[in-house]
This record gives C-alpha cells, structure tokens and sequence, in this order.
C-alpha cells in the first residue's frame, strides 16, 4: 500500500481547479487569475490598513450621515451657537482693549506702548502669581525676570542660523544641552539641540526616527507605539509626518501603560503585504518605528515602566523616547531630593532619546525646550540639508531656520543663575508641596487619586459625583485646574507658585469644603461650562469635537468686523 503523503490532501483541490478552468480559453484562465490575485490583495490592504476596519467604517458612517440635510441643519446651529458663546468670551475679557486693525499713521512713543502693554496683561480672570493656576507658569521671581530681561534685551536680535555672526550664542545652546545631557545621564556621546517647546521637542524626535528608518531599514510606513497618555503633540508629529501612532491602554489601577499590551501592539502588524508596481506581490518589512513613555504623563503624572519599554527597544532594534517635557529638571532630579523614583533616563539602556522643557522646571522664559539623543546617528537625522537651493547649501537643525538667540541667551542665564544646587532646592519644594497635597486630598470622603503621582501632578476623579462640579465649585473660587476626560477627571500640576506660604492649604481647604457641599446632593448634574466636558466626552462622532475645538482657535484671532 503506498504511504500516504501530503500531495494527497492537494489532489481534490487540483483536480477541482482542474475541472473548473478545463474548458476555459488561456486568457480567461490569465484574467481570472489577475482579478483574482489583484482582488484578493485589495482586500488585503482595506482589512489591514494601520486604522481599524471598525473605526474607518464609523468615521464614513459619520461622515455621511451629517450629509443628511436635517442632521446637518442640527450641526450648524449647534456650531454657530459654539462660535458665538468663544466669541463672547473674548469680547468680554478684551471689552475694555481698543482694537487696532491697521497700522498707526505715526508711532507710538515708548511711555504709550508701554501703557497698552501693561493693560493688555491685566486682562484675565485668574490670579497665577498667587499659586492658583495648574501648571501655566512653573515659577516667577522678580530678580529672575530682571535678570533675562536684560539678557534677552542684549541677544533679542542675534540668530544663531548665522553662527558665523553669533558664535557666542551657538555657544550658550550647546552649554544648555550639555547640562542637560549631565542631568539626564547622558554620556558623552549623546547631543541634542534646543527647540521652542516640547511639541517642536517631541516632533523633531519622530521626524528623526521616521528618517532613519528609512535610510537604514526601509521603512515606508512608518509606525509608533505610545501609551494613551502620551502628549497630544504625538499626534501632531504623527499628522506632519505620515506616522501612524498606536495608542496602547494604560492599566486602570496604576495609570501606566499596560506593558502586555504594549509588546502585542510591536509584534502586530509588523510585516505587511503590498502590490508593487510590477503587480507582482512583496513582503514589505514595516518594523515599529518609535516605542514612547511619559515620565510623567500629562493626565496623571504617573511614570511609565521606562525599563520595560527600552527592553522591549533593545530586543526589537527600535529606538525609545521618553517625554519628560512637563517633569523637565524636576524628575531629572527627584531622586537627589530624595525620593524615589524607577530609572528612565539615558542610564536605562535602550533609551535613545529624551524631551524636556526648559521653560517648565528649568524655569526659563517661554518658548525654550531641548530634545536629547543618545547618539549622534539619531540627531543627524533631526537635521534637514537642502544642498541644490539657488542661494546656496542650506541646512538647519529644527523646524524653524532663524531662530530666537534672546530666548537660547535667556535659558542659558536661567540654567547658569539656578545652578544645580537652586534646582535641586526648587525640586525639593515642588515634590514635598506635591505630596502635603496629596496626602490631605487623598483623606477627602467622595473623591480619589489616579494612580500614584510621581513628581508633581495629582489627578483627581470621583465615583460618587460628577467631579466637573468640584472643578466648577473650585473655579468660583478663583482657582484654575486642567480638566480630563476618558474618564472625568481633574488635576493640578504642581509648581513653585505652589509653593508660597499657605497656598497648598488653602487648596486642600477649599477641595474639602467644596467636596462636602457636593456631597450634600451627589447625584445632581453639572451645569455651565463644565457640562460641556462631560458632553464632549458622550459625542460618539469625533469630529464634531473637532469642529468644536477649530472654533476655539479660530476665535483666539478675533478681532472685530470691519465696517
């Protein structure tokens, strides 16, 4: 008897193929084939695109249904209501400013501009230098602000693009991240530059990878893995750039990104079938470009397991960035004020690249930040060089080509007054004032902490109300927290406003009074502004959202009709 093999399974199925195509001319079997082929790859791209079969359908189930006309009615009534209601709120804050359309006929001398300068700082609704803002300004002490003024007023017209005229700048920004490598760990091989802000930060760093991904390893289409507390500006790089960014869920206990889940989101999706232009069929290599942790994110101010992501980093080949913009110097040094903290720095091998912003705990002027790489191979790759332009080789390092030598002099003198002993003492006061508050929150009947903050910002929720209340109710009393959703929370970030006598007091007094009167009648809704959170986050249509949040912007330009 002869023995059974595995051609005997495939005989049925040849033997039908067979029957099936016998009759048929050899341009119907050529044309079956290539429909068939070319049908089937088709298909294969629409189910396995970088975005969900399920959410593409939503959006065009959306889409189309506000192409109805009553929907549609709906939608912009509801728009121009929103349009007018940000519009009104600037008319009334910026009521009593004049509006200048066109240009004065002849200048203002210095004493007028000065006036109107000053006027137009008054307007606002909060008082952030008596420490009642969440984040938004991270310190201001009368001598520091003499001091980079001065500085800034001396390099307000220097521009390091031209370092052959300014070489002095160039200078103070390398000095700045240098230091900032030292605090971070780095050794001497890492490098980095300065940016305008952590989004630029943050950016730059995508736009780095994304092209060294595809010099060195053929990747056309890019991806990244962060946790859903990464920064919006991920986002943002990932819209500039072409970079699909996974978004892994954080553990609903700690508020840190749920390691199991991060590591199928890199083996998933890993090799891609595509159709080249041949129509023959390859295997498309698409290794995750970037893994992402936050030290600390921005909801919660936990800390993701850095560790385990830069291992992850170094058993896949893929580089690993830490967004440490909001906990800048202050988790560089928190484990010198004596706290503890889990390593995720440059010491943690595997981690290639780090954002922090100078202007938030560094303490300098706005509009300052440093991206830090671990190796110059990464920062290459940041550069962008136009070498065939009519006005000559053209090479910058960031987005921007000129750029602001007051604000690089400005945080250079910030870093050079703190020094590091003014840091660590700044450090010290920020992270105690953190956990005096979190300590006195935690024992507040009705509300709870997300997690355990690392640094400097303690989210709070509650199970028992609709915690938009307590910010309504804390709002009322003049102060100004950052509101959350997904789920409904509010939190504070911490800074050395802060830290002024009888502020982190008066806070935890207010949170328990206002607590206790909500409590009174748990069950009631909120109404106001704050509704509209707990709205916003019930819209299943995204972007409606989105429509919304344009508006908003649209209305910071304001200016008044023309006659």
């Amino acid at each position: 008897m002869r023995p059974f093999s595995g051609s005997d399974c495939l005989k049925p199925v040849t033997e039908g193929i067979n029957r099936a195509f016998g009759a048929k001319e050899p341009w119907q079997v050529a044309t079956i084939t290539a429909t068939t082929v070319l049908g089937g790859v088709w298909l294969w791209t629409v189910i396995c695109q970088d975005e969900s079969l399920y959410i593409r359908g939503k959006r065009q189930f959306f889409k189309f249904a506000k192409k109805i006309p009553a929907v549609r009615r709906q939608v912009e009534v509801e728009l121009t209501k929103a349009k007018n209601d940000f519009e009104a709120d600037i008319k009334k804050s910026n009521g009593h400013l004049s509006y200048n359309e066109t240009l004065p006929e002849k200048g203002l001398s210095k004493e007028e501009i000065l006036r109107l300068v000053d006027e137009h700082l008054k307007t606002g609704h909060y008082n952030w230098r008596d420490g009642r803002v969440s984040g938004a300004v991270y310190g201001y002490k009368p001598e520091l602000v003499e001091l980079v003024t001065e500085v800034y007023g001396k390099a307000s017209y220097t521009n390091p693009l031209h370092a052959d005229l300014f070489p002095g700048v160039c200078k103070m920004e390398a000095e700045v991240v240098r230091m900032a490598c030292n605090l971070f760990h780095g050794n001497s091989a890492s490098c980095g530059t300065m940016t305008t802000g952590g989004t630029e930060s943050i950016v730059m760093a995508m736009k780095a990878y994304r092209d060294y991904a595809r010099e060195h390893k053929g990747i056309t289409r890019p991806n990244i893995v962060v946790p859903k507390t990464v920064h919006a500006a991920f986002d943002k790089g990932g819209q500039y750039f072409n970079i699909h960014v996974r978004s892994v869920d954080v553990d609903p206990e700690t508020y840190e990104v749920d390691i199991k889940k991060f590591k199928r989101a890199i083996n998933r999706n890993t090799i891609l079938v595509r159709i080249s232009l041949s129509l023959s069929l390859s295997l498309l290599i698409c290794i995750i470009l970037q893994l992402v942790g936050s030290a600390p994110n921005f909801p919660y101010g936990t800390i993701d397991d850095i560790e385990a992501i830069a291992a992850l980093g170094v058993k896949y080949d893929i580089p690993v960035h830490v967004d440490a913009c909001l906990g800048s110097f202050v988790v560089a040094l928190v484990r010198n004020a004596g706290y503890k903290l889990r390593p995720f720095d440059f010491a943690v091998k595997g981690v290639t690249s780090i954002s922090a912003d100078t202007h938030k705990y560094g303490f300098a002027p706005k509009g300052s930040s440093v991206i830090l790489y671990s190796d110059k191979k990464y920062k290459d790759h940041q550069f962008t060089v136009t070498t065939d332009w009519p006005g000559g080789v053209y090479g910058s390092p960031t987005v921007n080509g000129s750029r602001a030598g007051g604000i690089i002099a400005a945080c250079w003198a910030t870093m050079m007054s703190f020094g590091y002993d003014g840091y660590l003492e700044a450090t010290k006061r920020i992270v105690d004032t953190a956990r005096y508050i979190e300590r006195g929150v935690r024992d507040i009947d009705g509300i709870f902490i997300f997690g355990k903050p690392a640094t400097s910002v303690i989210a709070l929720g509650s199970n028992v109300f609709d915690i938009f209340r307590l910010s309504d109710s804390l709002c009322k009393l003049g102060w100004n927290l950052n509101a959350l959703q997904f789920p409904s929370g509010i939190h504070i970030c911490v800074t050395d406003m802060h830290t002024q006598p009888g502020v982190a007091d008066k806070f935890i007094t207010d949170v328990r009074s206002c607590t206790a009167e909500i409590m009174k009648d748990p069950g009631q809704p909120v109404v106001g502004k704050m509704a509209l959170y707990g709205m916003a986050q019930s819209i299943p249509d995204r972007s409606v959202i989105g429509e919304v949040t344009r508006l908003f912007l649209h209305s910071m330009y304001y200016t008044p009709s023309q006659k």
